[in-house]
């Protein structure tokens, strides 16, 4: 437990960090990659190139700062952490050199406003925060190793099938290499690819969901290719669509994720944009074994970049509604008539389309001005807070100032 002077002394600096906490953040990643370079091989290079990593962290602390007396606040923002520090290998050696870094950058970008009282109650709170994310997160581990199928750190799965869905869209079939039984998963959850790609010299590490229902044999990731080769989240997507082949092995960690389909009777409202299908797909395919009344949206740029089209056409679903959105359709998508909203998804078409009620769920996935705009428009359609899911590709950030 902190003390009241502690928790007196965190909340001071609320508004310095609202000021300087991406400052303090850009200075603790490079300190820590400069003094333990070995932790690249765990973060995402591609997040920490374009700041969205730096962004995240000095979220969390300002969160943490501005709650540090009802910690439990911000326990859903842990637990969505911890599946992914799970997933990556995160352990609980690692927690004193982020700590101790953190520390350092704060005194680095504060300067002489870092008093000795500030950094000891800094270090303090750092303790019991990072307590209780060892704690989660080893629970976590557990509850992956001790499943049926399941294990605890890395396993080697070989690619069974790889598919083309679309012009940017690859799926990838996985097995595992031991032959063994596999973990079933939630709908909605990811698992973590690492891969080694030649010339590199730390490897990497993404997250894909998983794009089939769980219960079958394999593993099924669904990966867009980044045409900006030049962009640094384009590097591990282009090598598995460029040199991962059949038969080729891959190192995965069992399904992780806090973003899945509650198993309940309620109708559910699933909403996707680009490649934001993958953990949707899933749902709806389970949503089907649950027989509940669903809605699916999915929106693309047009139909030569829409996977899973006719997937979604052939399931056989005793309750569906399927509308599609093309941003800029073709002249095939006209004359296959394909699509039934040309534009972008705005809260007048979905008045006309979905079942508004205060039973429905809404689930949503896709880019990140994609997702902004869903949450405005259901927002706008008086579907509260508590009723919507999200998932972010990537680091958590706010939706929120869009609604301004």
């Amino acid at each position: 437990m902190l003390s009241p002077h502690t928790i007196a002394t965190i909340k001071s600096t609320v508004p310095v960090l609202e000021i300087h906490g991406t400052e303090i953040t850009k200075r603790f990643y490079n300190m820590l990659f400069e003094n333990h370079p070995e932790l690249l091989n765990i973060f995402n290079h591609a997040n920490q190139k374009q700041g969205k990593q730096q962004q995240a962290l000095a979220n969390a602390v300002y969160a943490a700062a501005k709650n540090i007396d009802q910690l439990e606040a911000i326990l859903p923002v842990v637990k969505q952490v911890a599946h992914k520090h799970r997933s990556l290998g995160v352990r609980p050696e690692h927690y004193p050199i982020v700590g101790e870094h953190l520390l350092k950058a704060i005194k680095d970008v504060l300067k002489e406003d870092a008093t000795e009282e500030i950094l000891q109650a800094w270090e303090e709170a750092y303790g019991v925060i990072a307590s209780v994310f060892i704690e989660v997160e080893e629970e976590m581990y557990e509850d992956a190793a001790k499943q049926p199928g399941g294990w605890e750190k890395e396993r080697v799965f070989v690619v069974d099938r790889k598919e083309q869905e679309s012009d940017v869209i690859t799926s990838f079939y996985l097995k595992p290499l031991d032959d063994k039984p596999i973990a079933s998963f939630r709908a909605g959850q990811y698992i973590s690819v690492k891969v080694s790609i030649p010339g590199d010299q730390f490897t990497h590490i993404r997250q894909y969901s998983l794009s089939d229902v769980p219960g079958k044999a394999y593993y099924r990731i669904s990966v867009k290719k980044e045409a900006d080769t030049s962009k640094p989240d384009g590097i591990v997507s282009n090598y598995l669509h460029d040199h991962v082949e059949v038969n080729d092995e891959l190192s995965i960690t069992a399904p992780a994720g806090d973003f899945y389909l509650e198993e309940a009777s309620s109708p559910i409202v699933l909403l996707s944009g680009g490649v934001g299908i993958t953990p949707m797909l899933s749902m709806l395919k389970s949503s089907a074994l649950q027989h509940r009344n669903t809605t699916f949206i999915h929106a693309a740029l047009n139909g030569n970049v829409h996977a899973f089209h006719n997937e979604v056409l052939s399931l056989e679903h005793p309750s569906l509604d399927y509308y599609v959105c093309y941003e800029a359709p073709t002249n095939n998508d006209r004359d296959e008539k394909v699509f039934d909203k040309k534009g972008f998804i705005t809260s007048e078409w979905l008045k006309e389309v979905l079942p508004l009620d205060t039973e429905t769920e809404y689930y949503f996935c896709g880019p990140l001005p994609f997702m902004k705009a869903v949450k405005v428009a259901l927002t706008n359609l008086g579907v509260e807070e508590k009723n919507m899911h999200f998932e972010f590709f990537g680091p958590a950030v706010a939706l929120e100032p869009a609604l301004s």
